[in-house]
């Protein structure tokens, strides 16, 4: 690891904002450094020339085994593990099965290229295969193949079926019912529901609506309890909640656009969906005293049954985030005990919990000492104790084993000597005591466990070391069988290297950042390369790569046509102190400071760093991070790509922005808004959109190009009609080509070329 170190950072910034373009001569890009960008896209790296990048695996339901494929050059091989002898052999005949399936499908199948890459386990006689859109039943004993059963119109799938299997769930008209199945009778829960006032529904996060007076896609849930006892509906109300639109243009057969809309509330909004949850006593039919308050759906409550009793754990959240009570309220009184609230000036990032079995015990994440850690309340002394303590970052709980009393978690900078984004399997008694280290090795563990919990996958690696997948004893840690490994070795004869991590002083002049760099492979030391920023500083994750596959994700191709691409995590993002995180709180709009200082720091230590010529590229909010960079620090950053992005946070989805924008809304969105500051632009942009992206609507690109335009600005701008949030097919290939021929012409300094073949 590179170790950058500044120690008069005044002048850093002072030198980064007032530091001017340099003129470099021309140079050339050849259809030669595309067919090397070419080489290192995802489709043409995995399973070709690096083989294993990810795992393919499941468990069998029943524990008695898991299937995984391991693949290499001219092989794709499906094994199975028996459990607990950890003898490993064939899933199945693939030369048998590839003679059956080019019968089936009348097409020539090889045994070594067979056309899935899942499977589900249905039985020890019996796998499921999705193959071309269908899903297949394989027989293991006579390979006879045939296809599975397709939902129809004619599935209950507005039914939910008690689990003693006394009850059945149903809608009607709007309304909540109930039918026994054991008289037939059939009885009404509420009588007042209609359309946008509807019972046993809720609101979907992509339920387009084509027309002003359409319908949105039907949805049905409710939950039960395990004695059948209690049945649990929401009220989802969209009566006064405001939409958003969309145009589509991209219908051939049509000539006038498809209107679409979608109920979305933006920062600040009061008129949006709210949802009501409602309980009904499957004993008498009828709803108890328990009265909870509407909440608007991006701050919804969170229930978790408290077994042996009709109570509930209850989560519930303001608006804004700031504070979350947890509750437990008694189903049959009506009752609701504060047991405790979390609260912070800045922020309360996804409360959740965990009831421990019947041990009169939950467990819940906190950041209460500065860091996020593990607790449990005690339900009958009603006291919070720390299960885990120290200046570390636990992510989740992945397992708990309430039968010895383990609680399996990943956390990250425990050992304060190695990178703090790698994440480790840990596990803690429920009774607090000593934190057990089960996966020691130096990287980034991706872990999956056993349905039983006896056994989990561990797949680990770092952006340096290819992966290593192994099974492991969840007890102890230790490695009972290795799977397969990550091979990388073709790469060896194009002098590929992977990404470089290098470390540098953030905006406080004390605290040690992060990032990575990619360089091209005919990297030449005594040339200067122009520095582009692959940036995503949402608060809610980083980008360190912290593992092999990561390599591929886009910023090895693009090094290659004469870049150094590089990716940092700054202050204010995720998976460090809570005082580290909150550094974004109000202040998104300085998210890249510490990448501009970063950067200059990378160009002290390194002569090929050419810091005059420094271009960024992101998408959705790492696009708002791109058109903010020539925006906000227009003296530095030169050329930028901003795709499907959020450019004001006042036009974005609510929850994200409320979460660390805060709310009301104030004139901290003002201040962070791309638009307000289009005046400022210097460099070179590009904006993109998908015309019909429902997640970060399109009026945000449009409404900044409003804004360039009033200020005299020259822009380019492209419009995908048909597309959402991400690009696909052509779609995706058009927009990289011109991303990568955006910042050849106008960063790097040379004529490039469109037409180049896949």
């Amino acid at each position: 690891m590179l170790i950058i170190r500044k120690h008069y950072l005044a002048s850093v910034i002072c030198s980064c904002l007032i530091f001017g373009s340099t003129m470099t001569s021309a140079q050339t890009i050849t259809r030669a450094d595309y067919a090397r960008a070419q080489s290192f896209l995802w489709q043409n790296i995995n399973n070709k020339q690096v083989f294993n990048l990810r795992l393919q695996t499941g468990y069998f339901p029943d524990s008695t085994g898991l299937w995984y494929i391991d693949y290499g050059p001219g092989k794709k091989d499906f094994y199975r593990i028996d459990l607990p002898s950890m003898e490993r052999k064939p899933l199945f005949d693939q030369q048998q099965l590839a003679d059956a399936l080019s019968n089936l499908l009348k097409d020539t199948i090889a045994a070594n290229a067979l056309p899935f890459d899942r499977v589900v386990y249905l039985n020890k006689d019996s796998l499921e295969l999705p193959i071309r859109g269908q899903r297949y039943a394989l027989d293991l004993n006579t390979y006879h193949i045939s296809p599975q059963k397709k939902a129809t119109d004619d599935d209950p799938e507005n039914e939910s079926t008690s689990p003693d299997g006394k009850w059945v769930a149903l809608t009607r008209d709007y309304n909540l019912f109930v039918r026994s199945t054991e008289t037939g009778e059939v009885h009404q829960l509420s009588t007042d529901g209609q359309r946008l006032y509807e019972y046993g529904t809720y609101y979907g996060w992509g339920d387009l609506i084509e027309g002003e007076n359409g319908e949105r896609p039907p949805h049905f849930h409710v939950d039960w309890s395990s004695d059948s006892r209690w049945l649990n509906a929401d009220l989802c109300d969209m009566r006064t909640a405001e939409k958003m639109y969309l145009l589509d243009w991209s219908v051939d057969t049509l000539y006038k656009p498809r209107l679409l809309s979608y109920y979305r509330g933006s920062p600040g909004d009061t008129t949006v969906v709210k949802m009501t949850p409602l309980f009904y006593d499957m004993q008498n039919l009828e709803r108890p005293p328990v009265r909870l308050p509407a909440r608007a759906y991006i701050a919804n409550y969170s229930f978790h049954p408290i077994e042996g009793s009709n109570s509930l754990l209850v989560i519930d959240r303001d608006r804004g985030y700031k504070k979350a009570d947890f509750l437990k309220v008694d189903l049959t009184t009506g009752e609701k005990e504060l047991l405790f609230s979390e609260s912070s000036e800045t922020n309360v990032e996804s409360p959740d919990a965990r009831l421990f079995g019947q041990s009169g015990q939950f467990i819940f994440l906190s950041e209460r000492s500065g860091w996020k850690q593990l607790y449990a309340f005690d339900l009958k002394k009603k006291e919070i104790r720390p299960l885990t303590q120290g200046d570390y970052f636990v992510h989740r709980v992945v397992q708990t084993d309430e039968e010895k009393g383990w609680i399996y978690f990943l956390a990250s900078g425990m050992d304060q000597t190695v990178n703090p984004y790698f994440q480790y399997l840990y596990r803690v008694s429920i009774n607090g005591g000593a934190v057990h280290s089960l996966t020691p090795e130096t990287g980034h563990h991706i872990i999956r466990f056993s349905p039983d919990g006896r056994y989990f996958i561990d797949e680990y690696s770092t952006y340096a070391q290819p992966g290593v997948f192994s099974l492991r004893e969840s007890l102890s840690g230790n490695v009972l069988l290795e799977l397969t490994k990550t091979d990388a070795s073709s790469l060896a004869g194009k002098n590929w290297s992977q990404a470089e991590s290098f470390t540098a002083i953030a905006r406080d002049g004390k605290t040690t950042i992060y990032g990575a760099f990619w360089k091209p492979t005919n990297f030449d030391p005594g040339k200067k390369y122009p520095i582009i920023d692959q940036s995503y500083t949402g608060p809610h994750t980083q980008v360190f790569p912290t593992r092999f596959e990561q390599n591929f994700f886009g910023a090895q191709e693009l090094a290659e046509l004469g870049f150094v691409v590089v990716s940092i995590d700054g202050m204010g993002t995720y998976g460090r102190s809570k005082a580290f995180h909150d550094v974004s709180y109000k202040n998104m709009g300085q998210n890249l400071l510490d990448h501009v200082l970063a950067i200059r720091q990378l160009g002290e230590r390194f002569a090929w760093a050419d810091t005059s010529r420094v271009g960024i590229y992101g998408h959705s909010a790492g696009g708002y991070d791109a058109g903010h960079a020539v925006l906000a620090f227009p003296d530095f950053y030169k050329v930028a790509v901003a795709s499907s992005a959020d450019h004001d946070f006042r036009m974005e989805k609510a929850w994200w922005p409320e979460m660390y924008m805060g709310w009301p809304v104030d004139s901290s969105y003002h201040q962070a808004s791309n638009i307000t500051m289009a005046g400022n632009l210097k460099g070179k942009l590009l904006i993109t959109h998908g015309g019909i992206d429902e997640n970060v609507n399109p009026s945000a690109t449009f409404k900044l190009a409003e804004a360039l335009i009033k200020a005299d600005k020259e822009f380019d701008m492209l419009i995908l009609p048909s597309q959402h949030h991400g690009y696909g097919g052509q779609h995706s290939v058009y927009f990289r080509k011109k991303r990568w021929n955006y910042f050849v012409e106008h960063l790097l300094g040379a004529k490039p070329i469109w037409d180049i073949q896949e």
